[in-house]
């Protein structure tokens, strides 16, 4: 009996210690004084230092879609920031409007990197990640904004482009 209160007791601790996708918003500005909130996720099951996403969400702006990519990321292992690229959290779910959104966030190229760049300082500033092993990815709008960004030589390992455009 004794035995068996001993291991109902430690199940029962161990559900409590068990690892998760932690979460948070974190604000941060660009360089061209564009306040932005990230979402930053990553797996406190794994210790030490792991490879950063930065998640680039589609033309409805930063919603729950590209937080559920961060969290999914965080748990294969990885500490990812869903990135906010028009500000402020901007976020629709009318057409017009994320027309309006994307179009307004491509007219100024250096505006577009200089948001991107902040999100991906503010991954790097993450005690989670190993800012010599980043990468990003991006859905739509997004993924048209990491081939961008690939282009003009940001420091990344890697990108992943979701239906983006490829602008010539």
């Amino acid at each position: 009996m004794r035995y068996h209160l001993f291991g109902a007791a430690l199940m029962a601790v161990s559900a409590f210690a068990h690892a998760e996708i932690q979460t948070q918003e974190i604000p941060y500005t660009a360089t061209d004084g564009t306040k932005m909130v990230g979402y930053y996720a990553y797996d406190d099951a794994i210790e030490g230092q792991r490879p950063g996403v930065v998640v680039v969400h589609e033309w409805w702006g930063l919603n729950d879609y590209a937080k559920s990519r961060a969290r999914d990321l965080a748990g294969l292992g990885y500490s990812a920031l869903a990135i906010d690229m028009y500000g402020e959290g901007k976020n629709t779910e009318h057409p017009k409007d994320a027309m309006s959104f994307m179009k307004a966030a491509l007219a100024d190229a250096d505006a577009a990197k200089a948001r991107f760049n902040a999100g991906l300082d503010l991954l790097k500033q993450q005690q989670q990640t190993d800012g010599a092993k980043l990468a990003a990815v991006g859905y739509c709008f997004g993924g048209k904004v990491v081939l961008d960004m690939a282009r003009q030589g940001v420091p990344l390992e890697g990108v992943v482009s979701f239906h983006g455009a490829l602008a010539t």
